[in-house]
């Protein structure tokens, strides 16, 4: 009857004894990464409430306000002079260049060399 129950022999048994004091060191780790994940959070809340103050995001909403409304008010606009449209083509042909163009680094001043 005893084996049949798994008690006796321990063969089996689902039942373990404990020990009291990892249980305790069990439940201070669990506690203090509990702790840890809280702080974590409120840090992480107190960062994102800290970012923009009240002033500046009021002055966000109101531009954000003001260029989805204003285009819909005001009467359209001439076109610009064909010369100034040449600027962004001009500009995004120096960077490319600028970005290819081969660099010297015997010449550069720089602290780790």
């Amino acid at each position: 009857m005893a084996s049949r129950s798994g008690t006796m022999d321990g063969v089996g048994s689902s039942r373990q004894r404990r020990n009291p004091v990892s249980v305790r060191q069990n439940a201070a780790k669990r506690h203090l990464q509990q702790r840890q994940e809280e702080a974590d959070f409120n840090d992480r809340k107190v960062i994102a409430s800290t970012y923009f103050s009240i002033g500046a995001f009021l002055l966000l909403a109101c531009l954000t306000v003001s260029l989805l409304i204003l285009p819909l008010v005001l009467p359209p606009l001439p076109p610009p002079p064909s010369l100034l449209l040449w600027l962004p083509v001009c500009l995004l042909i120096l960077l490319i260049v600028m970005a290819f163009m081969p660099t010297d680094v015997r010449s550069m001043a720089s602290s780790y060399l």
